[in-house]
């Protein structure tokens, strides 16, 4: 069952939100339930049903070393992105 959620942000980070989602063919609704979803997995198994579509025909396609720092990788990624 879906429910309404509000979130208040920047008017910025919305706009560069939409257009991300839009660029990956899903809306910021899915964008937001599946970090959600992942964010509370606490790194066990999501299961296959519990992920969009989208989301779970692109899982694992990339492999990458068990213990890379995925956190200070998109950090990086993001700060070269938009310049923080």
């Amino acid at each position: 069952m879906n429910t309404k959620l509000t979130l208040t942000l920047e008017k910025e980070v919305i706009e560069i939100a939409k257009k991300y989602a839009k660029e990956k063919g899903q809306s910021l609704s899915e964008m937001v339930e599946n970090y959600f979803k992942f964010i509370t997995t606490n790194n066990t198994i999501v299961e296959e049903k519990e992920l969009s579509y989208k989301v779970n025909k692109l899982r694992g396609i990339i492999k990458t070393d068990a213990d890379i720092d995925y956190k200070k990788t998109l950090t990086e990624e993001l700060s070269k992105k938009y310049g923080a």
